[in-house]
């Protein structure tokens, strides 16, 4: 079966049992209760399921769970030093992992059942359903949850996409891994809002790929400078992990990234009608955050940009039909323009009928945040 795994693309492929994910149900039940999920209510839901795998499918003996390196070619933050540019997280630059993922898992678990010297039933899993991936990775060791929370890999360091097959065949388990983050903190350390505040612990509440991708409303004040120009995920934590230097480029052609959303320009961007939005991410995982939110998160980096010349494509956002993309075109105006310049366009408040919106209007115009 592993050489098939091989084969078929993926890069690791080891196996673990139903009832192998130790301490992960608590884990998950304190995270939930302390409500660090933020909008992400589907965690909540089937939690039971999340928190022993053989609630979800009582009749699995064994899940087999497979990694597939995204490595990328050179440095993932290389473009945060780009103002002018949107960062893209490195698992979003080329096609959906699911789509990818799925099909050759149904594929492998197909070369099971038709080699397995007894009858059985499989059901294939991508991040798509109430499965805690990471915990039951660790327990068949394709690596550890390091202090970031995320699966690391002594082979492929923090760029391996997970998916897993439940069976209800009786196979060996394999080992599970050893934590080897030790004494380090470097994900910790360079988390830029500070979502990671206990060595295993995460608020998604303010890690920026929940932010820029969950989060259905305006992204707090707080945080907004400290996303840069970070649109969609955010990679600091898992790119400064040390194990990374084992990392290898990925394998499978369609994670190769695209050139033209390594470090698409936002004045690009910005302009995007949502025709030309959804023409350009169609088949990545950019596109199933939408359009107005899209926009909203390109606001916060031509905010953060310093660069003037973007000035008016946020003037013309103004007139946007979602509050959403208001509300963040006010804030990078007053990031962008001096008091002055900020009160020729007093008379928009006065027209606004979102409360949020006129809340944007009323801190960029107070003369304390406007330049």
């Amino acid at each position: 079966m592993r050489a098939e795994a091989r084969r078929l693309g993926f890069d690791a492929c080891r196996i673990a049992r139903p009832d192998a994910i130790g301490q992960a149900g608590e884990h998950l039940a304190a995270f939930l209760a302390e409500k660090r999920h933020g909008d992400m209510g589907w965690l909540l839901d089937r939690a039971d399921w999340r928190s022993d795998p053989r609630k979800l499918w009582p009749q699995a003996r064994s899940i087999i769970l497979l990694g597939m390196n995204y490595g990328p070619q050179g440095d993932s933050l290389a473009t945060l030093a780009n103002k002018s540019a949107g960062n893209i997280s490195v698992y979003a630059r080329h096609r959906d992992y699911h789509d990818v993922i799925k099909g050759k898992l149904k594929q492998l678990a197909g070369f099971l059942l038709k080699q397995a010297k007894q009858a059985g039933e499989v059901k294939v899993f991508v991040d798509t359903a109430p499965v805690m991936e990471k915990p039951l990775a660790a327990a068949a060791g394709l690596g550890w949850q390091g202090k970031h929370t995320n699966l690391v890999s002594r082979d492929f360091g923090s760029w391996l996409f997970l998916g897993s097959i439940f069976t209800t065949l009786e196979l060996r388990p394999d080992a599970p891994e050893n934590d080897h983050c030790g004494a380090c903190r470097a994900c910790l350390d360079a988390c830029p809002t500070g979502a990671l505040d206990a060595p295993y612990r995460i608020d998604a509440r303010a890690c920026i790929s929940y932010l820029t991708i969950e989060a259905a409303g305006q992204i707090p004040q707080k945080f907004r400078e400290k996303i840069g120009n970070r649109i969609f995920g955010c990679d600091d934590c898992l790119a400064v992990c040390p194990w990374n230097k084992f990392a290898q480029n990925a394998r499978e052609a369609k994670f190769f990234a695209r050139a033209d959303l390594v470090a698409p320009p936002l004045a690009e961007l910005a302009a995007m009608e949502e025709p030309e939005f959804r023409a350009k991410f169609a088949g990545g995982p950019v596109k199933r955050i939408g359009h107005s939110r899209f926009l909203r998160n390109v606001l916060v980096a031509i905010g953060n940009s310093g660069d003037i010349s973007l000035a008016p494509l946020a003037e013309r956002r103004l007139d946007h039909a979602s509050a959403l993309v208001r509300g963040m075109a006010v804030w990078a105006l007053s990031r962008l323009l001096s008091r002055q310049e900020l009160m020729g366009f007093a008379g928009r408040r006065d027209e606004e009928f979102d409360p949020q919106v006129r809340v944007e209007w009323d801190l960029a115009t107070d003369g304390e945040r406007a330049r």
